[in-house]
């Protein structure tokens, strides 16, 4: 069944001070399931005084005692994985299958950084004179708001709460109010396992209301978010007045690029899974298909009969590989890039409506010729739909995929290594993966460039972030 979920302030569950909640619907029927609490600004002085007593509590415990207390973490949230990718799918709508496994994702995730605590080191610096030592010394930067979206309601939450954790940070965590319930049951492994009370802290409310509260704070000193661009460079803006370290994983519109030497069986088949999964509301999915003109033709061929397998149904059903669309709000704007793409002469291979008028599930689409004045070859989808155009030279595609402001990931398929190495320097992209799609791992970089943000979620950078750099240079007496 599903709860209803309530904050966490200072170690305890609660609900909203003010007995105010929200509504949580299943995407798959359009039917209430549960509630939310709706955090008023009372809770969130509590939820701050109890992050700052955290902090002064957490990062006081070793490195080696973090590590061993988010380890634990990550054992049960394995063993809790059914019943959270069951509660995942009934608020988000993705397939049981990938439910499970960005539950399971997530536990490697906080192993990573867990592992990552121990090894936050300083350094010594050779000193000019006998007698001096100077050190350089890591500490943790302060309490953390972390602001996550609804696309991958845990996986979202993990990196941020896990780097933090590590670092010896405190954090509030504005969670998505539409995908409330398995982020909350991460948090709970945290809580279970042991992390001291004030350590974590999980709200809930209208993202404006909260962020603009929270991120002023002299209380809070690191922002991270996951979101669009245009919320993003608000919230960095606001977060610069006031000298507040920012992380921004924010839009893309990620490039995926087929020469004519790359091997289209292979390159259709993959690019098509990674298109519809989580129905395409993934911010690294693959949006612009380019295809170099020799092969085109075999490649949309091949790529709408991958699309055609797509079974479109309940996430909870067996069999299903796409749910349906998170909110309406993406049925409207699918329904407003095809229009858009037709009216500039774009052709629809595949797909293109809503199905039925229960839920949000929509057709995965196919849209070819579609030229660059329509809003998709411009605008983030976000959702099923895969716009696939011709390339002549290397030169041509590179400007297509340099044209736009985003640079979050990229893509790229060849068999020559000259291309390969050519094309992963010339693309503007903090990601590129080449003949497979191996981004997104715990232990590599994850972040983008231009207007996608800045910073790492991944990798040792990412801990970085939550880390002051202090020197102290020292002589003998």
């Amino acid at each position: 069944m599903y709860p209803n979920v309530e904050l966490l302030i200072d170690g305890a569950w609660t609900k909203a001070s003010g007995g105010r909640t929200l509504t949580v619907v299943n995407p798959a029927t359009g039917e209430p399931i549960g509630t939310v609490a709706h955090a008023d600004r009372s809770d969130l002085d509590r939820a701050l005084e109890a992050a700052e007593k955290g902090f002064a509590t957490w990062r006081k415990v070793s490195a080696y005692d973090r590590s061993k207390l988010m380890r634990k973490a990550a054992d049960l949230l394995r063993s809790r994985a059914d019943e959270i990718a069951r509660l995942m799918t009934m608020e988000q709508g993705k397939p049981l299958v990938e439910a499970k496994g960005e539950t399971m994702a997530a536990a490697d995730v906080i192993d990573w950084f867990a592992e990552e605590a121990r090894r936050a080191y300083g350094r010594i610096v050779p000193a000019r004179a006998d007698g001096i030592y100077q050190l350089v010394i890591k500490e943790p930067v302060g309490p953390v708001a972390a602001f996550t979206p609804w696309n991958f309601p845990i996986n979202q939450v993990v990196r941020k709460l896990s780097a933090a954790l590590a670092a010896g940070c405190s954090i509030i965590v504005k969670a998505p109010e539409e995908t409330p319930a398995s982020p909350a049951e991460l948090i709970r492994c945290f809580v279970d396992a042991g992390v001291p009370k004030g350590v974590i802290n999980l709200v809930y409310g209208v993202p404006a209301e909260i962020s603009e509260y929270l991120i002023p704070h002299p209380v809070i000193r690191k922002i991270s978010f996951t979101g669009s661009t245009a919320i993003g460079k608000q919230l960095a803006g606001l977060a610069g007045l006031h000298m507040k370290r920012v992380t921004m994983e924010l839009g893309g519109h990620a490039p995926a690029i087929v020469f004519d030497d790359a091997d289209v069986n292979v390159a259709s088949k993959l690019l098509a899974a990674n298109k519809f999964r989580n129905a395409g509301q993934v911010c690294i999915s693959p949006t612009r298909f380019l295809v170099q003109e020799k092969v085109y033709g075999q490649f949309v061929e091949q790529f709408v009969e991958h699309a055609k397998k797509v079974k479109v149904g309940d996430g909870l059903e067996q069999g299903t590989t796409m749910g349906p669309l998170a909110n309406p709000r993406r049925v409207t704007a699918m329904e407003g890039f095809i229009t858009d793409a037709v009216k500039h002469g774009g052709k629809v291979q595949l797909g293109g409506n809503r199905i039925g008028n229960k839920g949000n599930f929509f057709e995965p689409t196919v849209l070819t010729d579609v030229p660059r004045e329509a809003r998709v070859m411009n605008e983030e989808p976000f959702g099923p739909l895969a716009v696939i155009a011709p390339f002549s030279s290397f030169d041509d595609v590179v400007a297509e995929a340099n044209r736009l402001p985003f640079g979050l990931a990229s893509y790229a398929y060849t068999r020559s290594a000259k291309t390969a190495t050519a094309i992963a320097a010339a693309v503007e992209s903090g990601m590129m993966s080449i003949n497979h799609h191996g981004l997104a791992l715990p232990e590599v970089p994850f972040g983008g460039v231009k207007d996608s943000g800045y910073g790492s979620e991944g990798g040792l950078e990412a801990i970085e972030a939550y880390l002051n750099t202090k020197f102290v240079s020292q002589a003998g007496l």
